[in-house]
């Protein structure tokens, strides 16, 4: 099994990184891939081959991910040139997120229960007005009073989270 082949591939890992420390940690993410291969379904025939191929691509990325850029820490960039992530994924963007999904949500579980069903079915089960009438055996037009209910309580929270008043 592919167990065997660990001490010989870190071994040849740490003569191309000239880093031991590094050189377990590659072997690590090569077994890592290995695994991920098998778990997948696919047949490996040769799993030194497989081994060694993956731990080569590896060594590959690390040596262009180190020309690429010299710096080992953001800390060591000046400021101007350190990365910014998104507005969107900024961690305040990202919690203010969950908070307005939770607020959302909490008023889509306060509508009356038949009429959270003909909103959740239309909105985000993508069903016609007719479909959702269809299923839940009331009229189209009850349908769309329950959507428009539930379309209001949803702008009233939007505009409660946001500090927008009527």
């Amino acid at each position: 099994m592919a167990v065997h082949y660990y001490r010989e591939l870190l071994n040849f890992c740490a003569r191309n990184l000239h880093d031991r420390d590094a050189a377990a940690d590659l072997v690590q993410e090569t077994y890592a891939r290995f695994l991920g291969v098998l778990r997948n379904g696919q047949a490996v025939a040769d799993p030194r081959a497989l081994l060694y191929r993956t731990a080569r691509n590896l060594i590959t990325d690390q040596h262009r991910r180190s020309q690429a850029r010299p710096c080992e820490s953001l800390e060591d960039l000046p400021a101007t040139e350190r990365p910014v992530l998104p507005r969107s994924q900024q961690p305040d963007e990202l919690c203010a997120f969950a908070q307005y999904a939770s607020a959302m949500l909490a008023a889509i579980e306060g509508l009356p229960p038949r009429c959270r069903e003909a909103f959740v079915l239309h909105r985000f089960d993508g069903l016609t007005q007719q479909q959702v009438a269809e299923r839940m055996g009331i009229s189209r037009n009850m349908v769309a009073q329950h959507v428009i209910r539930a379309v209001l309580v949803c702008k009233a929270c939007d505009d409660r989270f946001h500090g927008r008043t009527r």
